[in-house]
């Protein structure tokens, strides 16, 4: 499964590319707001950081200035993945989109007849909203798992399912266990995923046991030893 982080935090993305682990990266016009910066900078700066696909979504609601958004925003990176809604407009320039070559991330999917839909407009992703759906008592995981199913029955469709709105670890583990392909996180739940009282607990059990042997592993005589077999 990939990861990607779902902000436009710079900071935040810099600090989490630097574990190796970040696959890529997802905006949308919410947290661009939010970094108060001009969103073409910002999309610019973050595919400098992530090698990998970082989808900027079109603020149009219609098809040619959907498309024309779209082709302005492709042209910042080669790793950009435009954003497009999941409405009649944003699948017609999808279509276009894909046919031209770009990359497309159809977003707000909450049914797997629109997953279909957009994976049959040439989608690259499709972005079901997991947290949005249990808000309002639908279970948001079942869709994931409806889609991966249905896009299995056909191995020409080569739509990859991006789960977005998750808020915990416990979303992420069950979209990787009915084989979901990508999972975007606030930073904060990626955060959460390094953390476990248990692993906390065995780490001041083997810190505290190593102090009471006085014992440095790059004291003088780990050096010299360490001098000693390469020589």
């Amino acid at each position: 499964m990939k990861f990607f982080i779902d902000t436009a935090d710079l900071d935040e993305i810099r600090d989490l590319a630097a574990t190796g682990l970040l696959d890529g990266v997802t905006t949308n016009p919410s947290l661009i707001a939010k970094s108060g910066r001009d969103m073409l900078e910002v999309i610019r700066e973050i595919c400098d950081v992530v090698p990998g696909d970082v989808s900027a979504e079109v603020t149009a609601m219609d098809y040619h200035n959907m498309v024309r958004e779209g082709q302005r925003l492709a042209n910042i990176a080669d790793n950009v993945v435009v954003k497009v809604p999941l409405t009649m407009d944003g699948l017609k320039a999808c279509r276009t989109l894909s046919n031209e070559g770009t990359k497309v991330n159809v977003t707000l999917c909450f049914s797997a007849a629109q997953a279909l839909l957009a994976a049959k407009a040439g989608a690259t992703y499709i972005s079901p909203f997991v947290g949005r759906l249990d808000d309002i008592g639908t279970p948001g995981m079942q869709l994931i798992e409806d889609i991966v199913d249905i896009y299995l029955n056909y191995p020409d469709l080569e739509t990859e399912v991006l789960v977005a709105s998750i808020r915990s670890p416990m979303h992420l583990v069950d979209a990787a266990k009915v084989g979901a392909h990508v999972a975007t996180l606030p930073p904060s739940v990626l955060r959460q995923l390094f953390s476990h009282p248990l692993t906390d607990k065995g780490l001041a059990d083997f810190m505290a046991d190593w102090e009471k042997t006085g014992q440095s592993i790059m004291d003088a005589g780990g050096q010299d030893a360490a001098s000693e077999s390469t020589g």
